[in-house]
């Protein structure tokens, strides 16, 4: 379940939310794998969960890596709104 102000990350494949999975748990980054919730569309399935206090290392983390999301969105009231990265 994402709680109201989670973040979604969004990947283009499994692939590549698997790496960042990986990269992430390495780096001690707060943050869940979760299936895509059912507001959003995904080919990959699963997407990354985390909190506003961890967006900003997560976000960095994978840029770092050149593992940016596709899609960012925020849960508020309810809905899923597109946000950017920064």
């Amino acid at each position: 379940m994402v709680k109201e102000n989670d973040y979604v990350a969004i990947f283009h494949s499994i692939h590549r939310v698997l790496k960042a999975e990986k990269i992430l748990k390495l780096a001690k980054v707060d943050f869940l794998l979760i299936p895509v919730p059912r507001q959003l569309t995904s080919d990959c399935g699963l997407a990354l969960r985390f909190s506003p206090g961890a967006k900003e290392a997560l976000l960095a983390v994978l840029a770092a890596e050149n593992l940016s999301p596709v899609e960012l969105h925020q849960r508020r009231e309810g809905n899923y709104l597109v946000v950017e990265p920064g």
